[in-house]
């Protein structure tokens, strides 16, 4: 890959971890079961993104 291509991973890795923590920690303050378990699996849904594009620089599941 290239050095640009390589940047945008990397981009593209610092925001899918970004929405993925967001969430988590939204889900810990909502009230609504109903809302937290969407936001729960919008988290779950960022985790495969991140782990997806992880794999595309050859690391390992870290996320």
């Amino acid at each position: 890959m290239s050095p640009k291509e390589l940047l945008y991973i990397e981009d593209t890795l610092s925001h899918e971890k970004q929405v993925k923590c967001t969430c988590k920690d939204s889900v810990e303050k909502l009230e609504n079961k109903e809302l937290a378990s969407f936001v729960d699996g919008l988290a779950a849904r960022h985790t495969q993104c991140f782990n997806k594009f992880y794999g595309l620089v050859g690391g390992n599941n870290a996320g």
